[in-house]
């Protein structure tokens, strides 16, 4: 059964055309949509572990900018 998407392909479409200024295939943007969506995940659960470390069951921004280090 294929995964629900959580980045619109909306979204990924207008991230391309600002960078780019070209158009965009639908395949290019379920491309970026799958690879940003993955990306979150890995983010989210490295920032899962700083939160739960420090005692908190709220992730903040500090733990989002630790995960990405």
């Amino acid at each position: 059964m294929a995964q629900k998407r959580v980045l619109s392909l909306n979204a990924m479409d207008k991230l391309i055309r600002e960078m780019s200024g070209l158009r965009v295939s639908d395949k290019a943007k379920e491309a970026l949509a799958e690879v940003l969506e993955e990306q979150a995940k890995v983010i989210s659960k490295k920032a899962a572990v700083f939160a739960e470390h420090a005692g908190r069951r709220t992730i903040t921004e500090k733990d989002i900018q630790l995960a990405l280090k």
